[in-house]
Formats: structure tokens, sequence, C-alpha cells
């Protein structure tokens, strides 16, 4: 994703925040801010360790191949891996990107939804 897709994702979030009153959102775009070196990486066993079933887990940072996935979870994250993206989809596990996400968001309150970093 390019600087200025990066810039126009962050802005959505915002406003997806003041609009929504959900502060998840403003969060997420303040993790994104951040420069590439102090975002999040997060390996697919940290995800499976802590997110609970139908659980829909965003990370602002990169998804990593390390581990496997044994529950049915959606992973949004603003990049995968390839060996994370394929994994994801042979265990039948949701894997999208944080800017489709927002568009495409049937919960813009942020319910059943976990940040992890």
């Amino acid at each position: 994703m390019k600087n200025v897709q990066l810039k126009e994702l962050i802005r959505i979030l915002k406003k997806t925040a003041i609009e929504q009153k959900v502060s998840l959102w403003k969060r997420i775009a303040s993790d994104l801010e951040k420069p590439t070196r102090r975002r999040r990486t997060v390996n697919l066993s940290k995800i499976d360790q802590y997110a609970k079933e139908n659980e829909t887990v965003i990370v602002p940072g990169k998804v990593l191949s390390m581990g496997d996935v044994s529950r049915k979870v959606n992973v949004v994250a603003y990049s995968f891996s390839n060996n994370a993206a394929k994994k994801l989809l042979d265990a039948k596990c949701g894997a999208m990107y944080i800017a489709d996400f927002v568009i495409k968001c049937p919960n813009p309150k942020g319910k059943r939804v976990r940040i992890l970093g």
C-alpha cells in the first residue's frame, strides 16, 4: 500500500471513529500513523492463542506465518505475508485488509473485535 493510500485509510478511520462514536477506529488510525518499524507484527500462533471462536482480530501492522490457527477467526490486517494469507485460507479463516474491512464492515461499532499486537 502506498503512502497516499495509507493517509487516505487513516483519514477514513478517523472519520468513522467520529461518525460512529467508536474509539476503536481512532486507535487503529493512530497505530497506523507510526513509522513502519514501530508497527505491530503478529504471528499466527499469537492470533490462535488470544482470539476466540468467530471473533474478528485486527492487526494494525503485518501478520506473519509462524504457527497455525486452530479455530475459525476473521483476521483483518494492514498487510499479510504470503505464507500467512495462505495458511489462513487453508484454515478456512477470513483474511481481509483494514481498508476493505472499514468500507464493507457490517460491524461499525466494533463489537466482538480484538486488537492484537
